[in-house]
């Protein structure tokens, strides 16, 4: 979320809601995305958002786009999937674009498209966007941390896994449902993650940066019980902790830990300089172990959300 909520007069401004976008408007939604990226330092819409952009309609996802004469300078979309949560938003207004009030218009259209029972995203907590948060009523609900360590010189302990445990990497097509059935069952407190489909993992696999190699799958003979996907952001010459799973009922034998290990190790491998996953500030455990890992907090997003 980027914006202000100063109005000013000046071109006719409109916002249109789509359940889809078209490919031309797919494209200037990702340029839009990429200026204010290149002004901000992070993208305003997760990598998630951003998949949702191509491929049609999809069940739950609204696109709102805000034009000046048929010039697209603001866009927010709309995600109500979850069951028992509010709908969930993003944000962002082209940089050439702010202290016009183009935000807070973007702001109560997603309040109004979702019944006043919101919550949003704000990449980043710039103070624009926690200023934008407090004008529309909402509330600070969620932290996630993005935290960082150094891969160069990495010296880790050798990865002890469980008895009985190997690991091996990704074979797509092979590995597909049973990834999904596990990644199902370690995130359900977690839907933005746990709530995957097939359809949300083909979108991963036909990105560029896919790589099987760096996808370990943990298992106990033939069951699947974990995994540590890493990713690799080439430009920003950063490697990832993308998603760490393990099934509920092999939690606690240390698997979370050598996965992690093996991991990293991986993204070291490939000569990148600087390692990087995201974690609730609220998961004490989790934050605790990454912090004995070595990794230190990069930077904050921050979620608010309407009273309810």
């Amino acid at each position: 979320m980027t914006s202000d909520d100063t109005v000013r007069p000046g071109r006719p401004r409109s916002i249109e809601t789509l359940a889809a976008l078209t490919p031309d408007q797919a494209d200037a939604v990702l340029a839009l995305l990429g200026e204010a990226a290149r002004n901000d330092g992070q993208y305003a819409v997760s990598e998630q958002g951003r998949l949702q952009l191509r491929g049609g309609a999809r069940e739950g996802i609204a696109h709102l786009l805000l034009t000046l004469d048929g010039e697209l300078v603001g866009y927010a979309q709309l995600e109500d999937t979850d069951p028992v949560e509010p709908p969930a938003a993003e944000l962002v207004v082209h940089p050439s674009y702010r202290g016009q009030g183009h935000g807070r218009a973007l702001g109560s259209a997603l309040l109004a498209a979702s019944g006043k029972r919101l919550r949003i995203w704000a990449h980043g907590g710039h103070s624009a966007a926690r200023h934008l948060a407090q004008v529309l009523g909402l509330t600070l609900f969620r932290e996630l941390r993005q935290m960082r360590r150094p891969l160069a010189g990495l010296e880790l302990p050798d990865p002890r896994l469980p008895e009985g445990v190997s690991v091996r990497t990704f074979v797509p097509g092979q590995d597909d449902a049973a990834w999904l059935a596990v990644n199902s069952a370690a995130f359900a407190h977690h839907p933005e993650q746990g709530s995957l489909t097939q359809r949300d993992l083909d979108d991963r696999k036909a990105e560029a940066w896919f790589d099987p190699a760096g996808f370990f799958l943990a298992e106990r003979g033939d069951e699947l019980i974990g995994f540590h996907w890493t990713k690799v952001h080439a430009e920003e010459r950063l490697g990832e902790v993308y998603v760490l799973g393990i099934r509920p009922d092999t939690q606690g034998g240390g698997l979370g830990k050598a996965l992690t290990t093996i991991g990293l190790r991986h993204l070291a491998e490939q000569g990148l300089p600087t390692a990087m996953l995201y974690v609730d500030a609220d998961n004490k455990a989790a934050v605790s172990v990454y912090e004995r890992l070595g990794f230190t907090t990069h930077e904050t997003d921050l979620m608010y959300r309407t009273e309810t």
